[in-house]
């Protein structure tokens, strides 16, 4: 696939300006995703979480963004997983959006709340049925003796389920990260790169401004 080059962040426009600044980082996210999905090879939606323990002791890992707005942003996972249990016991998470091809990334800190079970539950349906039976077979991030436990544990969910709709398991739902900072990562020549940061205020708005590369 032929890479997209990202516009220039200081064209000028007609009247020889540099254009304004974007006052809301939803739509603005919203226009560098609808660019990554057509110059990313795979997974545009793909986001590193970063979550820590009651300690402080960090752990990241990949998901998939299934969902966003103003609200957050939404992933789903096994609440048992390293993951789900250090949210439930510290509600907070970092997530990065690298865009290699656009030579962009977006950063976002923010709390975290569990997403509803109806909305869990429409989720889940909409997953293909080889993969609800593998959130039902799995008991994610706990030890595993050998490849081919996993396996048998997949088969017998398949039998049980033969013939049959597969509900969303209990132990398995959603995370919506709510913003507080929002920050906008533009690669420049020569390390000269623009950063963009958006804060959330007590009011609802955002301010916005810009920090050294």
């Amino acid at each position: 696939m032929e890479s997209v080059k990202p516009p220039s962040l200081d064209r000028e426009n007609s009247s020889g300006q540099r254009p304004r600044m974007a006052d809301d980082p939803f739509a603005l996210f919203d226009a560098w995703f609808a660019e990554a999905k057509v110059a990313e090879i795979n997974d545009p939606d793909a986001m590193a979480v970063a979550t820590a323990d009651e300690l402080g002791h960090p752990s990241v890992r990949m998901v998939l963004l299934k969902d966003h707005g103003p609200a957050g942003f939404i992933f789903y996972t096994n609440d048992e997983s390293d993951k789900g249990r250090q949210l439930a016991g510290n509600p907070n998470a970092a997530l990065l959006f690298h865009w290699k091809a656009l030579r962009r990334q977006v950063r976002i800190e923010g709390s975290v709340k569990r997403v509803g079970t109806g909305d869990a539950d429409n989720y889940f349906a909409t997953r293909s049925r080889e993969s609800q039976l593998g959130a039902w077979a799995s008991d994610q991030s706990r030890p595993l003796d050998k490849r081919e436990t996993f396996e048998n544990r997949y088969e017998e969910i398949k039998h049980r389920f033969e013939g049959q709709s597969i509900p969303r398991p209990p132990h398995w739902g959603g995370f919506q990260v709510i913003p507080r900072v929002m920050e906008f990562w533009q690669d420049r020549p020569h390390r000269l790169h623009e950063r963009r940061v958006f804060k959330a205020q007590a009011d609802g708005s955002w301010s916005e401004g810009l920090v050294y590369p």
